[in-house]
């Protein structure tokens, strides 16, 4: 029925053979009902989630420029699990969501984007403002698109 992360990754085509059309129910198609599909959808706001990962940027960005006090700890931002996008990636997400193989790469591109959010934060305390940069601008924003991209994604997929 919703197919947000097959379509995202082509994995329906990837898994096709050239001469034979993909299989509608291939494992990395999601079926979910609507009771489902409106239970996830109750459970996480996907765009405040959207919106608080974009609004990471402009804080790290704020503290490289010298225009925010606000004391991070990067031992506190590592933690993928803290923020409500991941209490529920690991909790209600992952039970209903968690065998496919999309949502265990958005699992994994969170964590990532919270190792590269932390690691802006050392590289500024330490007072490698230009490491810190290179990593705002380069894994970080990679890290952040992309799971942005995932919940947009999914978004989509859900409210179709």
């Amino acid at each position: 029925m919703k197919k947000f992360f097959s379509r995202f990754f082509n994995i329906d085509k990837l898994n096709a053979k050239p001469s034979q059309p993909s299989d509608a129910s291939a494992p990395s198609e999601i079926k979910l009902d609507s009771a489902a599909m409106d239970a996830v959808l109750a459970e996480i706001d996907l765009d405040i989630a959207i919106a608080s990962h974009e609004h990471w940027k402009l804080l790290l960005q704020n503290i490289l420029d010298g225009e925010s006090s606000k004391a991070l700890k990067p031992e506190v931002i590592c933690q993928d699990t803290r923020c409500d996008l991941g209490k529920w990636l690991y909790g209600p997400g992952e039970q209903r969501l968690g065998h496919y193989p999309a949502f265990q790469m958005l699992i994994a591109r969170h964590k990532y984007f919270h190792a590269q959010a932390a690691a802006v934060v050392a590289q500024a305390q330490s007072g490698d403002i230009e490491k810190a940069r290179q990593t705002l601008n380069s894994p970080y924003r990679q890290a952040s698109s992309q799971v942005i991209l995932l919940l947009k994604q999914l978004k989509r997929g859900l409210e179709r």
